[in-house]
């Protein structure tokens, strides 16, 4: 029982860093609603989220709290520069 917890906990943080990449690509490259972030910099956050999703060891630094935190903001499109996870611009 405890082993399909954890399968199922996993399954779900993957799937929503998924879905945050898709919206990082979607809101700030395809779509250039928003231009707070450059396209270039919405596609290599995005590559971090994939990454991450798929266990890439090269991304075992990032904290996996804020990486559930940013991917939260971004669907709920809730100030999501507020991250210290999201590209600066400066």
């Amino acid at each position: 029982m405890e082993g399909q917890k954890t399968n199922a906990r996993h399954d779900t943080y993957c799937s929503l860093m998924l879905q945050a990449a898709g919206v990082l690509r979607l809101r700030y490259s395809e779509c250039s609603q928003d231009t707070t972030l450059s396209p270039a910099a919405a596609n290599q956050l995005a590559d971090v989220f994939e990454s991450v999703a798929h266990g890439d060891p090269a991304y075992d630094q990032i904290d996996p709290k804020e990486a559930i935190a940013l991917a939260h903001r971004l669907l709920d499109d809730d100030h999501p520069e507020l991250s210290r996870m999201w590209p600066r611009t400066r």
